[in-house]
């Protein structure tokens, strides 16, 4: 879909995922031809409902990571289905990424 200009309508989509996840969805971003992110480690936080805290403290020790990625509008069904199929699985990955997208 062209927008303004003609240039390619896109969404930026956040990523917060357990820091021990950082490498697989990484991996996963190349394998679904998502190339471009910045990402933040260390990022503290947590869940809305019954996530559980992440503050990298003695009584909290997880840390989260934080993956920003602008993702053309064809590609964004793509990488939320993605996400939504990680979180269908918590047993797998032992936590719940979070994410939220934007139109730019």
């Amino acid at each position: 879909m062209k927008g303004i200009n003609n240039f390619n309508c896109m969404k930026a989509v956040m990523i917060i995922l357990d820091q021990a996840h950082y490498e697989k969805i990484v991996n996963d971003l190349s394998s679904l031809n998502i190339r471009g992110f910045t990402s933040w480690k260390e990022v503290y936080g947590k869940g809305s409902k019954d996530g559980y805290p992440h503050y990298g403290s003695h009584a909290w020790p997880s840390v989260n990571n934080a993956i920003l990625t602008i993702v053309d509008d064809d590609r964004v069904h793509l990488l939320l289905n993605y996400l939504k199929n990680r979180m269908k699985s918590p047993q797998t990955w032992g936590c719940v990424p979070s994410y939220g997208t934007w139109k730019i």
